[in-house]
């Protein structure tokens, strides 16, 4: 475990004496995930000491982690794990951690390290973008676990109304995520014909809508055999990755889609891509988005969560409504057909996140939250 450099005041001004641990419970290549190791990485320069524990799983982003990045990894086996809060909160006193920033569903082992500690400053930051559609007895628990949260903090303006209507606290504040993309080693080599790649970067999950991605980019090889289609995210071999293989088999596209799992390697992957597609049912503001416009991709989303709000249609890529198989056709038609039109939305794009989505600003006001 890697003890953080301490920082002169002088180097850090925002932030000196704060030291800050995120709590995730995995290291997989997620949405979540890498927002947390981009903060933890980030914030290395606004606070005196940056800390991240994963509680449940390591995974490939571990190698995107700071060495100066104080590290733990809880090995959590249950929900209710007293050991490993115990070892949490040994490591919280020995590193003299002011706050907690939670990610996710590592909520209830940050309450209950809260409840231990009741001098620890604790955020939840919510990534999920369904969370409005979520169950009573999910809400219930989240509605108790509130009250011992100093701020939440929410990655879409749904997600900031249905808490503030749902949840008891009263410190709620969107924040936009940033783009932060890996510098590892290339690792992965996309199959297929050069220039000829559609990418979608999402963990494979029900409200993603791989089948719909995968039913409209079959009905266009007819028209553009030579063009492939690759899907790259945590695969839990659950029901929904085999019913995806099972598509994929029956659609006979075996040579024409491919997955490849969590990699660790984003920025290599995009950089073999043209066109980046996230045909989602439900999201927050999706960091694969920001990425696909840092990296200079052609790109096309669903209108769901913050999305439309990073893509202006026709203008820095193209928006399509959930589940409308002819418009996604359509959509990536003029994209294989037309590379001016691919050049001029992409360029738009990645000015448009350069000069609006920027680590700077954006933990500078987590930082001041973080101080209220």
């Amino acid at each position: 475990m890697n003890k953080p450099l301490e920082k002169d005041s002088d180097m850090n001004p925002v932030s000196s004496e704060m030291r800050v641990l995120q709590l995730i419970d995995s290291l997989e290549a997620g949405g979540a995930e890498r927002v947390a190791v981009s903060y933890a990485n980030g914030l290395l320069n606004h606070v005196g000491a940056s800390y991240l524990c994963t509680t449940r799983k390591e995974g490939v982003l571990k190698e995107n982690l700071s060495k100066d990045v104080g590290y733990l990894f809880l090995k959590k086996t249950k929900t209710l794990d007293l050991k490993a809060v115990n070892v949490l909160s040994r490591f919280l006193k020995r590193n003299k951690i002011s706050t907690i920033h939670a990610h996710g569903s590592s909520f209830f082992i940050a309450v209950m390290i809260k409840i231990l500690n009741p001098k620890i400053k604790l955020i939840w930051h919510d990534h999920y973008g369904n969370r409005v559609n979520s169950g009573f007895l999910h809400t219930v628990v989240l509605q108790i676990c509130s009250l011992f949260f100093s701020s939440i903090l929410v990655v879409s303006a749904d997600l900031e109304q249905w808490a503030k209507k749902r949840l008891w606290n009263n410190s709620i504040t969107y924040i936009q995520n940033y783009p932060q993309l890996d510098t590892t080693k290339k690792v992965t080599v996309l199959k297929g014909v050069a220039q000829k790649r559609i990418i979608c970067l999402a963990n494979l999950r029900e409200d993603k809508n791989h089948p719909f991605l995968i039913e409209a980019f079959s009905q266009l090889l007819k028209f553009y055999p030579d063009w492939t289609l690759h899907l790259v995210g945590q695969n839990h071999n659950d029901q929904y990755a085999i019913n995806l293989k099972n598509l994929i088999g029956d659609l006979k596209l075996g040579n024409n889609v491919f997955m490849y799992g969590s990699c660790p390697d984003i920025l290599n992957i995009l950089s073999q891509a043209q066109i980046g597609i996230l045909s989602s049912k439900s999201e927050g503001l999706p960091l694969a988005l920001l990425e696909y416009g840092l990296q200079g991709l052609a790109t096309i989303t669903t209108d769901v969560g913050q999305c439309s709000k990073v893509i202006t249609n026709h203008v820095n890529g193209i928006v399509i409504e959930s589940n409308d198989k002819d418009a996604l056709c359509d959509a990536i038609k003029l994209y294989i057909e037309n590379k001016d039109v691919r050049a001029s939305y992409s360029q738009h794009l990645r000015n448009h996140i350069l000069e609006v989505y920027s680590e700077t600003s954006t933990l500078n006001h987590v930082v001041t939250i973080y101080n209220r």
